[in-house]
C-alpha cells in the first residue's frame, strides 16, 4: 500500500459532495437496494449534515484517487442524535459538544490495510470536541465492524433506531485524540 494522503473539507462544495456520493455508492454497493442505504437517501442526509455546525469531511487518496471517506459534525446535548436513543443518556456524556461521526467507508481494495483508521484518526484527531460518537449496525460484517470500533477505543453506550428504515444500531463513544 502506498501512503494515503488526506484531504480535509469543512465546506460541502459540489465537487466534495460528488466525490462523497461516488465513494458511498462504491463502498455500500451491496446494500444500495435497501431504502436506508439508497444513494438518494445518502445524498439527502449528506446535504443536511453538510449544513450543520462543525461539519468536516476527510477523503483519503491513494496516488490521487479517492479510496475512502469519513464525515460528521458537532452535536449539542439537545440534538436529535441523543434524543433518539433507546434509553436516556448519562448527562456527563451529552453535556458538552460532541463530534458525531456520520459516515466512514473505504473501497474494497483498501479494507484491512489501515486506511479506514488513518482516515478516521485524520478526522477525529484535530477536533475541538472532547468526545466522538458513532452508530454502527452490530451485524455489519458479522460483527467485525463493531469489534473494529471497539479496538479503536469506542465503548457501546446505547441502542438506537435513527429512522423506521434503518436497522437497529449500537451507539458508541470515545475520547477524541488530540495532537
Amino acid at each position: 500500500m502506498t501512503k494515503i494522503e488526506l484531504g480535509h473539507c469543512r465546506d460541502l462544495t459540489a465537487s466534495v459532495r460528488q466525490t462523497l456520493i461516488d465513494l458511498y455508492a462504491d463502498v455500500r454497493a451491496p446494500l444500495l437496494h435497501l431504502p436506508n442505504y439508497a444513494v438518494e437517501t445518502f445524498a439527502e442526509r449528506l446535504d443536511r449534515h453538510g449544513g450543520e455546525p462543525g461539519f468536516e469531511a476527510v477523503i483519503g487518496y491513494d496516488q490521487g484517487a479517492p479510496i475512502g471517506y469519513a464525515y460528521g459534525n458537532t452535536i449539542e446535548s439537545g440534538d436529535r442524535w441523543w434524543t433518539r436513543m433507546a434509553k436516556p443518556m448519562a448527562p456527563e456524556l451529552t453535556a458538552d459538544p460532541t463530534f458525531a461521526l456520520k459516515e466512514l467507508g473505504v473501497r474494497t481494495p483498501w479494507r484491512g490495510t489501515g486506511a479506514a483508521r488513518r482516515i478516521h484518526e485524520g478526522l477525529a484527531g484535530d477536533r475541538a470536541e472532547a468526545r466522538i460518537t458513532l452508530m454502527v449496525n452490530p451485524a455489519a460484517g458479522d460483527g467485525k465492524v463493531l469489534a473494529l470500533y471497539e479496538a479503536w477505543g469506542y465503548k457501546a453506550v446505547n441502542e438506537v433506531r435513527p429512522n423506521p428504515d434503518a436497522p437497529p444500531l449500537v451507539a458508541m463513544i470515545r475520547a477524541c485524540r488530540r495532537k
